[in-house]
């Protein structure tokens, strides 16, 4: 019998000592692939920013005179304006590092809203290159983030509401060849534009409070929240766009900038109507109508307003 206890014992310790080699090996070999795969991603990386240093930043008379070529369809000069701005790729990319891709990723992800703003870019209205381009950019790395799978759960009546909306978007995408406007879904679904807008923000979230901190940890995202505060990368979209709203309205005259303001609840203000308007400046209902058409047909020519409809 104790023969049998101590073959028995043997076995085991056999047997473990062969689950530990085995598991080691599985580790190390883990560890090779990973460590394999970040040289890849770190030489990708380096040819990338070695290309983009490699061309220099364009003037605004360069931009004109390649946008102009491209409306030609010149091929060479689409490329050389793709090429002159890799670093700005690099430098927004850089924004939305730890959100689930790697900085390569990241890059990757951002190219095609490069390129289609090279595409899209009208010279005419005025603004910068670079201004239209982050929009496209971050537009584009947004989809990628969104594109992980990693969607917070809702409601089964709000999933329904996204369902609805991303159908009619994506109809009047096709109609339209561009992204259609807050207003524009509105006026083609059930919804306000407000709940458009309230709508378009939940499909943006791009990290489930259901997803582990790491491989080997069962906390949540969720576990460890403990604010409310926006995501980075909804700071950095919400940033940008009131820097081109505050841009834009600088171009009004200051009464005229107030009456936007209330109007439509710009600064942090609630919407308010024409008359509480009028009652606020201590002006009449119909001079803060007209105060409003004028500002909103100022407001209408501003390029860098232009930008955020078009990528919105």
């Amino acid at each position: 019998m104790r023969e049998n206890r101590t073959s028995t014992k043997s076995r085991t310790r056999t047997r473990t000592r062969g689950d530990h080699a085995s598991a080691s090996a599985g580790a190390a070999e883990r560890r090779n692939n990973e460590h394999t795969a970040d040289v890849e991603t770190t030489d990708g990386l380096r040819i990338f920013l070695n290309q983009a240093g490699k061309f220099p930043l364009l003037t605004a008379s360069e931009e004109i005179e390649l946008s102009q070529r491209i409306e030609k369809g010149d091929l060479a000069a689409k490329e050389k304006l793709v090429n002159s701005n890799l670093r700005l790729v690099v430098s927004i990319a850089r924004r939305y590092r730890g959100l689930g891709l790697s900085f390569m990723d990241l890059i990757q992800e951002a190219m095609p809203g490069l390129i289609r703003a090279t595409e899209k870019f009208d010279w005419r209205k005025g603004f910068k290159f670079s201004t239209y381009a982050t929009l496209w950019i971050q537009q584009s790395i947004q989809r990628g983030l969104d594109n992980t799978g990693r969607e917070i759960r809702v409601p089964a009546n709000v999933a329904q509401q996204l369902r609805t909306l991303n159908r009619v978007e994506n109809e009047l995408t096709a109609e339209l060849d561009r992204s259609p406007t807050e207003d524009e879904i509105a006026s083609h679904s059930k919804f306000s534009a407000v709940e458009v807008a309230m709508l378009r923000d939940l499909t943006q979230v791009t990290a489930s409070l259901d997803q582990t901190v790491s491989g080997d940890s069962d906390t949540t995202l969720g576990e460890l929240r403990t604010d409310e505060s926006p995501a980075p990368e909804d700071e950095v979209v919400e940033n940008h766009r009131e820097e081109a709203v505050t841009s834009a309205l600088d171009q009004l005259t200051e009464l005229e900038r107030k009456v936007v303001e209330l109007r439509f609840g710009t600064s942090g203000n609630s919407e308010t109507s024409v008359r509480g308007t009028a009652r606020t400046l201590g002006i009449k209902e119909e001079q803060a109508r007209e105060l409003e058409a004028k500002a909103l047909k100022q407001l209408a020519g501003n390029g860098t307003l232009d930008a955020w409809r078009d990528a919105a």
